[in-house]
């Protein structure tokens, strides 16, 4: 108990906030948000066609070094379209891990697939490339260049590992088990915007990926996602897909399949111009606080999550670990009841009704035992 008393003191101290409430992640506005919100409003142009779609996108590409993005009202329906683009047939298999946020798993089952789980690693929290490819050694079989699930008998079409709080996943070596088994990744790097792998960002290894910008993210247009590749025709098929499958016409309304009204108002793109000019700064910031952070519990003996030799983080979430579930619900306790928001990671995705099942995912149950998330907005 002195330890967390320590630990709220430290961060209301790092935050310079005696006694309000702290948040896990607030969204800043320091730049032109007003400014462009402003422009955008007078434009009347505040639907799903204006110049902030285009240049959100624009920026998106420049700096993640994708060739093509396509701005979403949210990171999951970005990732149910870029599956369905990728040609997932309803009843295949979507590999991905269990320690995730629910919209992954939503976003197979609405593209018409079915989540199948396999455990993730302590060094990254990501998936375990060494489990995949044991998952596939001895549970699946290629069949006319396809990979099917012997048990099952359905095709596993895709891989969605994710890039949890930020941490790049081992994507390279996830990606090169999935080519041998002619899987296409789909790269949830949803939390990840800022982080890379070398000098790659995340999100630019498989076929395509997602981003998010809801409201608890580095960069927020209120409510958005986007999706980037570097495949032209797949990039032209998601775009076209989410503006409601409408063929360009003047005035004539022709749709040629079911569509999804899925793209991102220019309203919300007008808040991610601004936000993208402030990129920069917000990733210095937060890596300064989390060096403090990590020098901090160092002096407590409380394992701090940082980032893997050879990758960079945007520390979207900085992560804590406590020893059992035990001493981590009695830290939550004692920290949101002083007013400093803290939370653990996901209940696993297994262990909710819809998507239950009497598998063991020893790392991931580890790591929801026993991971905190703690305050890491953007100090100005």
């Amino acid at each position: 108990m002195s330890n967390f008393k320590q630990i709220i003191n430290f961060i209301r101290a790092t935050y310079n906030v005696p006694e309000e409430f702290i948040p896990l992640h607030a969204p800043v506005f320091p730049g032109n948000e007003k400014k462009y919100l402003s422009q955008c409003i007078d434009s009347t142009f505040v639907s799903y066609v204006g110049e902030f779609v285009t240049r959100f996108e624009e920026d998106i590409v420049k700096y993640t070094g994708a060739k093509y993005a396509v701005a979403t009202v949210n990171g999951t329906t970005a990732l149910q379209v870029s599956l369905i683009v990728a040609g997932i047939n309803s009843g295949d298999e979507v590999i991905t891990s269990p320690l995730t946020f629910a919209a992954t798993a939503n976003a197979i089952v609405h593209a018409g697939g079915k989540p199948v789980f396999v455990d993730c690693e302590e060094q990254t929290l990501g998936l375990d490339p060494l489990k995949l490819e044991e998952f596939l050694n001895e549970h699946c079989e290629l069949r006319q260049n396809n990979c099917y699930n012997k048990a099952s008998n359905k095709r596993i079409a895709a891989c969605v590992p994710v890039h949890i709080f930020g941490h790049p996943c081992q994507i390279e070596k996830i990606k090169t088990i999935c080519d041998k088994w002619n899987i296409v990744i789909i790269e949830d790097a949803a939390e990840s915007i800022g982080s890379f792998v070398g000098t790659k960002h995340t999100g630019t290894f498989g076929k395509a990926a997602i981003l998010s910008f809801n409201g608890n993210k580095i960069v927020t247009t209120g409510g958005g996602g986007m999706i980037i590749t570097d495949d032209e025709d797949f990039a032209n098929r998601a775009k076209y897909l989410t503006t409601t499958a409408k063929k360009p016409h003047p005035y004539e309304f022709f749709h040629t399949d079911a569509g999804y009204n899925f793209r991102m108002p220019n309203v919300n793109a007008a808040v991610g111009v601004a936000q993208m000019e402030s990129l920069p700064l917000f990733l210095e910031n937060k890596r300064k606080l989390a060096m403090e952070y990590k020098e901090f519990f160092k002096s407590l003996d409380i394992p701090f999550f940082i980032e893997k030799q050879g990758n960079t983080t945007n520390y979207w979430l900085n992560c804590i670990f406590m020893p059992d579930r035990k001493t981590r619900n009695e830290f939550l306790e004692y920290s949101n009841s002083h007013n400093v928001m803290a939370r653990p990671a996901w209940v696993l995705m297994n262990k909710l009704p819809m998507y239950e099942t009497k598998q063991n995912f020893p790392v991931a149950e580890k790591i929801e035992n026993t991971l905190v998330n703690i305050p890491s907005s953007v100090r100005l």
